[in-house]
Formats: structure tokens, C-alpha cells, sequence
């Protein structure tokens, strides 16, 4: 395989390279998605906050989706060179050339991203611990909380874009609709409830009545 970089570095630009942080997840994997990303320039100056509701997604989905809505803000925002820290080891080393993309459902994800990240001066991708990601990942969280109805459990601040206006606030998500009451019969063994018929999907609130 071979291990050079994707995107190699570009002429020197007057233009200073941003840093994003992005992270995206998933309660149920597949479960409802979300992703966040904060855009700094070399200040620390916070140019972009981004937080979006996906739906019904894997994390890896969301991880990727996270990115590209990295990218796309740069492309729109006519800013070329970006560093990209993200918290998926897996997503990082897929786009540095050092894993494969084997998954149908990634892989469309992935070209998306090379094309978009071909498209700028210079591109860079690091892996880092989820500690130094957390602004990313209340972001990502914001936007599931949002999605599931549930009040975010921190409000994103207003940020500043590069023009000194206030920056637009992320794309509210369409809440999801409420879900229709659904009874299924099942019995109790050890301890532990086996339904009859039906099954139930990870990460939601069930109420068992005795019969």
C-alpha cells in the first residue's frame, strides 16, 4: 500500500492554514447522529461553530459527515488551507491513505471527501484523543439532543465569521417526530426480559407492566 500523503503540500500561500476540530456520533450506532465542528484561525479566533442533526446513522457516518461539513465551509468561505483534528482513528488514517475504505457505506463518503479536500491549497488530517476534542464533541451532542427533541445541554455561543458579523447559527434540525406508542408481550427468565414477538431497538426507554 502505498503510504504517501493524499494531498500533497501546495506553494506557500499568503493565506494562514485554519484549525478545525471535528467529531460525530451516534446513540445506537446505528442510532440518531449528530455532528459538531469549531473553525479557529491561527488566534485562536473562532471563525465557525457547526452542528448538525443527520438522522438515523452509524458513528462512522457521522464522522465523515463532520468533516465535510469542514470542507465545505472552506470551500464556500473561500478559506484554502486547512488542518482538520479529528478523534477517529479510523477516518484519519482512511484519509491519509493508511487504512483501506472497505465499507460500501464509507466509501462514497470518503471520495466525497478527497474531491472536496483536492480542492484546496493545502489539507491536513490528525488524529487526537477525544479530550482534545470536546468542544466538537458538545457540539455533536447539541445536535442529536436537538433531533431527539431534548434541549441541548449547552446552547452554541455566537461566534464570529471572517467578516466581523456574527456568524449564522447551525442549520436547526427537524425534530424527530414523536414515536407511536408500541406494546409487545414478552416473558421473564434470570432476571432478564425475552420478547415473544418484535424486537426493540438499542438506546431507547421501554416501560414493562406486569400482567
Amino acid at each position: 500500500m502505498n503510504s504517501a500523503p493524499l494531498f500533497p503540500s501546495s506553494p506557500a500561500s499568503s493565506n494562514e492554514i485554519l484549525i478545525a476540530h471535528c467529531d460525530g456520533g451516534s446513540r445506537g450506532n446505528p442510532g440518531p447522529a449528530g455532528y459538531g465542528a469549531i473553525i479557529e484561525d491561527q488566534q485562536g479566533r473562532i471563525l465557525a461553530r457547526l452542528s448538525e442533526y443527520l438522522g438515523k446513522r452509524t458513528n462512522n457516518y457521522a464522522e465523515y459527515s463532520a468533516l465535510l461539513g469542514v470542507l465545505a465551509w472552506c470551500i464556500e468561505n473561500k478559506q484554502p488551507r486547512v488542518r482538520v483534528v479529528a478523534d477517529s482513528e479510523l477516518m484519519v488514517k482512511q484519509m491519509q491513505g493508511k487504512y483501506k475504505v472497505n465499507s460500501p457505506d464509507l466509501r462514497p463518503l470518503w471520495e466525497e471527501a478527497r474531491r472536496r479536500a483536492n480542492q484546496l491549497e493545502k489539507f491536513e488530517i490528525q488524529h487526537t484523543l477525544r479530550g482534545g476534542n470536546k468542544e466538537a464533541d458538545q457540539l455533536a451532542n447539541d445536535a442529536m439532543d436537538r433531533g431527539m427533541g431534548r434541549t441541548p445541554a449547552i446552547a452554541a455561543s455566537p461566534s464570529s465569521n471572517l467578516s466581523g458579523k456574527p456568524a449564522p447559527s447551525p442549520r436547526p434540525a427537524t425534530p424527530a417526530p414523536p414515536q407511536q406508542r408500541q406494546v409487545l408481550e414478552g416473558f421473564v427468565k434470570n432476571g432478564v426480559v425475552h420478547l415473544i414477538n418484535g424486537e426493540l431497538p438499542d438506546g431507547i426507554f421501554v416501560k414493562v407492566v406486569r400482567e
